[in-house]
């Protein structure tokens, strides 16, 4: 047996107290994260701060975690795939690249309300009760400096793909939703512009899907769908 191997064995056989300080002790030599360093702080610390934080602060860490997960858990495993770096702000979180091109991907989270899936009817009443939903606009508003324009709406044609997490009804980070950018439904106001709630289907069908491959060939086909019609359309 080796030596490592004979601690696991000890650490095993202490009591959970005894694991708790050996523990403490571990953690003033070594961080778990490099943002510890960053911002020279404990990761208990900004744990605590997140559990401090307002539900508006949470909604913006859950996107951020949303971000994460697929990095970790869809981008990683893609072969053959490229992850393109980004700098500056885009108007999508990931930017990949295959032989056949690249294909620029948002990702969103399910929406909560009340800390509860919200249904698609909640976000517009015209919308079907069955189905959730997701909030398709930037986190922050502004104007554009020359048209006067509100900067927060997403346009049509500024991602390929829109990626949604559907942690708040499954309590799993690595489950996503996909459908394509150009079937998402617009803005009675301005066709240009992305309506704000989306319905999201709680299980694959034509237009939504859990395989990202699966949505990339749908996107590439130029297939004209939407995500939702009005029933008798």
């Amino acid at each position: 047996m080796s030596e490592v191997d004979e601690i696991k064995r000890l650490l095993t056989a202490c009591t959970e107290d005894q694991r708790r300080e050996i523990f403490a002790h571990l953690r003033r030599e070594f961080r778990i994260h490099p943002l510890e360093a960053k911002l020279n702080v404990h990761a208990e610390v900004i744990l605590e701060a997140i559990d401090r934080a307002s539900d508006l602060t949470l909604r913006g860490i859950r996107g951020v975690i949303a971000e994460a997960a697929f990095k970790l858990n869809v981008v990683s495993a893609l072969v053959d795939w490229q992850n393109e770096p980004l700098a500056g702000d885009f108007s999508y979180a990931f930017r990949l690249r295959d032989s056949n091109g690249q294909v620029r991907v948002q990702v969103k989270m399910q929406r909560l309300k009340d800390h509860r899936p919200m249904a698609a009817n909640q976000g517009y009443r015209y919308l079907p009760p069955d189905m959730y939903v997701v909030e398709t606009q930037r986190t922050r508003g502004g104007t554009d400096p020359q048209t006067g324009e509100d900067t927060r709406p997403y346009r049509f044609g500024e991602f390929d793909i829109l990626a949604v997490s559907m942690h708040p009804s499954t309590n799993e980070w690595s489950v996503f939703m996909y459908t394509v950018c150009d079937w998402l439904l617009p803005r009675p106001e301005d066709p240009r512009l992305i309506l704000k709630f989306q319905p999201v289907a709680k299980a694959p069908n034509d237009v939504w899907t859990d395989d990202f491959t699966k949505c990339v060939g749908w996107s590439r086909s130029g297939q004209k769908r939407k995500v939702w019609q009005p029933p008798g359309t």
